[in-house]
């Protein structure tokens, strides 16, 4: 049989009833365009968090005080203080795929500048602080190490405390009271949005870590640590070298838990996109049931235009249409609806996506791959659904149909 032949014959055998053909199509469409929305919203999702995690830097590994058991109860991150600048010290000589570190104290303050105020989280860090976190300054400078060894009250602010505090004017030279304790602005931060829990990362105020000890938080324990790995090949090492010399430093037991938690940057990544990928896995499953259900309205109607066409099939057997002929023909037909179909419902869900981006904000990935699966599964849609009723056409007896009615 001459394939070129039986498109057009297919085409013209949809087009006799228009209004099924196109219901039945809508099945497909509904699916495909449903899977592709939720798709790259979900896609959308996931490029968003791993754009607020390179926000930390590169080759970036974090050391949170915790993951103790004190008195029966396991804390979690942060739930136990027993980080210190002589553990900072100690990893800098000792670990030798550590490049880069900066102790990190952190509290919220009420901070005051002029007859303006702001409730915003102060940071101490060391002088490599922003160079981990690659975090360049649009006007003024960073804190240098003389300043930070003289506990100086020096800070460097976030876009958004400056435009909350300073509005229009140059915030460089400018004064700023935190906990009474002035400090004098020398740089100001470019923005980088929010990060990982849906915080401004640009409503901050860094000072240097010795200040924020002496003279606002009067305390010696760290919040957290951050390190550079020298590499992305040294991260997993590094984090290693890291965890071996917390426990020797801390004494802690073989078969004891951990006092703190060391992740590295790969690490944060898989956590922070598990949720995205789930939710993608979970929205693409519920699509794809449409697809199915259109591909059970595929079979349907097939079925009946089969019982409709029998004298038809009939009349094609007897002038010389073998089984396999008819075979096609009824193949060819569901799979050109289901073609269409999922034309048409990749043009409306990439139409979604974009009205979605636009109107609610969220982020949309429209993904290749993902067109292309859509395109290809509502090709088998057709295939597998429309063989059954192809199949039945083309074993009726050329007699029983021709005396059909």
């Amino acid at each position: 049989m001459n394939l070129f032949l039986v498109f057009p014959v297919a085409w013209r055998a949809l087009k006799r009833n228009k209004l099924r053909t196109v219901l039945t199509m809508l099945g497909i469409i509904i699916g495909v365009s449903a899977f592709i929305a939720m798709t790259s919203i979900g896609n959308g999702a996931k490029a968003q968090v791993q754009a607020q995690i390179a926000t930390l830097g590169q080759n970036v590994l974090l050391i949170w005080p915790g993951s103790v058991t004190q008195s029966g109860v396991r804390t979690g991150w942060g739930g136990a203080q027993r980080l210190t600048v002589d553990d900072v010290e100690a990893i800098l000589r000792e670990c030798p795929a550590i490049d880069m570190i900066s102790p990190s104290q952190m509290t919220s303050r009420q901070v005051v500048a002029g007859n303006q105020n702001w409730f915003t989280q102060v940071i101490g860090a060391d002088v490599d602080y922003l160079e981990i976190r690659q975090w360049p300054l649009v006007s003024g400078r960073s804190f240098t190490e003389l300043e930070v060894r003289g506990s100086g009250k020096v800070a460097v602010i976030g876009a958004t405390t400056a435009d909350q505090l300073f509005e229009q004017t140059d915030p460089v030279g400018q004064v700023l009271r935190v906990d009474r304790v002035p400090f004098v602005i020398i740089g100001v931060l470019s923005r980088t949005g929010q990060n990982l829990l849906g915080s401004d990362q640009d409503d901050t105020v860094i000072i240097p870590y010795t200040t924020m000890m002496k003279r606002v938080q009067r305390s010696d324990r760290l919040r957290s640590i951050t390190m550079r790995a020298v590499s992305s090949e040294h991260l997993a090492e590094g984090q290693r070298q890291v965890e071996s010399l917390l426990r020797q430093r801390h004494r802690i037991q073989p078969d004891d838990p951990d006092t703190f938690t060391v992740h590295n940057q790969e690490e944060i990544a898989q956590m922070a996109t598990a949720t995205s990928r789930i939710l993608t896995v979970l929205l693409g499953s519920i699509a794809s049931v449409s697809l199915i259900v259109g591909g059970i309205g595929i079979m349907n109607i097939m079925l009946v235009s089969v019982t409709e066409r029998t004298r038809e099939i009939g009349i094609r057997m007897a002038v010389g249409a073998m089984g396999r002929d008819i075979l096609v023909q009824f193949l060819v037909e569901a799979v050109v609806i289901s073609v269409i179909g999922g034309i048409i419902g990749i043009a409306l869900g990439v139409g979604v996506s974009k009205l979605v981006a636009a109107f609610t904000g969220w982020p949309t990935l429209i993904s290749f791959s993902a067109v292309l699966l859509c395109f290809l599964f509502a090709a088998a849609v057709g295939i597998f659904f429309g063989f059954y009723p192809a199949r039945k056409a083309a074993n009726l007896d050329p007699i029983e149909a021709l005396r059909y009615e």
